[in-house]
């Protein structure tokens, strides 16, 4: 059952926000208006969905009536099978509203760091690595999201043996959370003479970026250190000492971005990124006194976790999840991602639906 009375409390709310929006000393606050439009903005889809709902029931409980007082035979028949469609309209709007009134996640619209590793496979490895960095960087391109690459360690052959990225786009993390984990991919490496197929892995961290408020980073905790960036080659190699590596000495954590020309710029996202990891650390600690309801999820954030294996002979891509395997890797690597994250995400939902019933 969907609960109506806080659907009804819902309704009223988003009324009395619309009546405040009109109201113009609330529209001459800045902030305040800000505020409003933001709750309404979030509150609006379940509104239009639970009013559709009010109406569907309405006509079902007309077509009741005519089946049970009307005499006409045809116009019973036609009341009979209206009333079959609208019950299934019921079904599906309570199915979306029961989605819609999910606990949100506070990072879903947050930017994301993105941070991949070559694992196993060495050189091969390292390839791979490019081509997922490629793969997501040309995803958020289709998603008019900008992508900015911060600090890379570059092989001879142009793949990575680490590369580190900020993605800045509305929705960002709640789209990307699903990747943090191990990606494996099967493919003859163009070293292999024999022909034969080898398995490389790279992991992939999906990391919220963090607000200055939501982690306290004292001074006196970090060590900076600067230094000539090494660059990725080609015009963006800085040749003053411009690039910056921060140490949280505590826990030993170490970020550095190199990719600005100013050390000032390079600094401020070094920061940014010494927050996300921070924030990810308390996160792992929480979740490890939860790990129950940890190994319930689809998987968010574990990157020992193999998740998904490309492999190239059979042109395939596997999600090991949610079983969902699909023969178009060349598209996926493309950065045509969306199918593969919407059943991420309604698997991820479906999970949730059934531990709320």
């Amino acid at each position: 059952m969907i609960p109506v009375e806080k659907l009804r409390g819902i309704e009223e709310r988003f009324e009395e926000i619309e009546k405040k929006l009109a109201d113009p000393e609330v529209y001459s606050d800045y902030e305040t208006y800000r505020k409003l439009a933001k709750e309404k903005a979030e509150l609006e889809p379940i509104v239009v969905k639970y009013r559709e709902l009010k109406e569907v029931l309405e006509r079902i409980a007309e077509s009741k009536e005519i089946i049970d007082e009307e005499s006409d035979e045809e116009l019973v028949e036609l009341a009979k099978e209206e009333l079959k469609e609208l019950e299934e309209k019921r079904e599906q709007l309570e199915k979306e509203l029961k989605i819609l009134l999910l606990p949100k996640d506070p990072n879903d619209e947050k930017n994301i760091f993105l941070e991949i590793r070559a694992a196993a496979g060495g050189e091969e490895a390292a390839l791979f690595a490019a081509d997922l960095f490629r793969m997501y960087a040309r995803y958020a391109e289709r998603k008019g999201w900008k992508i900015q690459l911060l600090d890379a360690n570059v092989t001879g052959r142009g793949g990575f043996k680490e590369v580190v990225a900020l993605i800045e786009g509305k929705g960002a993390y709640s789209r990307l959370k699903y990747e943090s984990g191990v990606h494996r991919v099967q493919r003859i490496p163009e070293t292999e003479s024999g022909g034969r197929i080898h398995t490389s892995t790279a992991t992939v961290a999906v990391l919220p970026e963090v607000d200055e408020e939501e982690v306290e980073i004292r001074p006196e905790d970090i060590r900076i250190d600067v230094f000539r960036s090494s660059g990725a080659g080609g015009q963006h190699v800085n040749v003053t000492d411009s690039a910056v590596r921060i140490t949280h000495i505590p826990t030993g954590i170490v970020v550095q971005c190199q990719d600005e020309r100013s050390q000032h710029q390079n600094r401020e996202k070094a920061m940014r990124m010494l927050r996300a990891k921070l924030k990810e650390m308390m996160e792992r600690q929480r979740q490890q006194e939860i790990s129950e309801e940890r190994r319930k999820q689809v998987g968010t954030g574990e990157r020992s976790e193999k998740i998904r294996t490309y492999n190239f002979p059979q042109n395939r891509v596997t999600d090991h999840r949610i079983g969902l395997t699909l023969y178009r890797l060349g598209d996926i690597l493309d950065g045509d991602l969306d199918e593969i994250i919407d059943a991420l995400i309604a698997h991820d939902q479906a999970e949730k639906l059934k531990r709320m019933e």
